[in-house]
């Protein structure tokens, strides 16, 4: 059921109205791993301050056992206070960003391969400039991705997710 409904858009990072995502309901470590193999943030917290493994703790430890092991561990920062965890997008977010940037490489490509017919020419050195842009737009992007304030408008139709700009070609 996960499988279908992650495969038709389905976020795993999905939050009710107390903040909990799926990861708080899990009853087994099976269901944990799948989650979490699919995106799930672990160190997360809900309305409430509560994270998945303190939510998991009294009444399935084994699943909080493993997504402890899992954790991102807090490591000291300046003065003693803890570092905040490093943010994981969900793996709905990584798809949909994936798909943004083969589409516009693959427009890219039909754009260059055009304009290389009408003008007779190898488009190769173009070609792999424009696979090498989108190298480095997919690294911004998951960069992005991770430091961003995820507080963007989804209404403005990017799902959180900000782009680089490309040039169109």
């Amino acid at each position: 059921m996960l499988e279908y409904l992650v495969s038709r858009g389905g976020d795993v990072n999905i939050t009710d109205e107390d903040g909990d995502t799926p990861l708080y309901t899990v009853e087994n470590v099976a269901t944990a791993r799948w989650l979490v193999d699919h995106g799930a943030n672990v160190d997360r917290q809900n309305n409430e301050g509560v994270s998945p493994i303190e939510h998991l703790q009294e009444d399935f430890p084994e699943v909080a056992l493993y997504l402890q092991t899992i954790s991102n561990p807090r490591v000291s920062g300046v003065a003693g206070t803890p570092s905040p965890p490093v943010l994981q997008p969900s793996q709905h977010q990584q798809n949909v960003a994936s798909e943004s940037l083969t589409t516009s490489l693959m427009d890219s490509v039909q754009a260059i391969m055009h304009r290389a017919e009408m003008e007779g020419r190898d488009p190769e050195d173009e070609l792999r400039e424009a696979v090498s842009r989108t190298v480095l737009e997919s690294v911004l992007t998951g960069y992005e991705m991770t430091t961003d304030d995820t507080s963007v408008d989804p209404a403005d139709g990017n799902n959180g997710i900000k782009r680089p700009k490309t040039d169109g070609s």
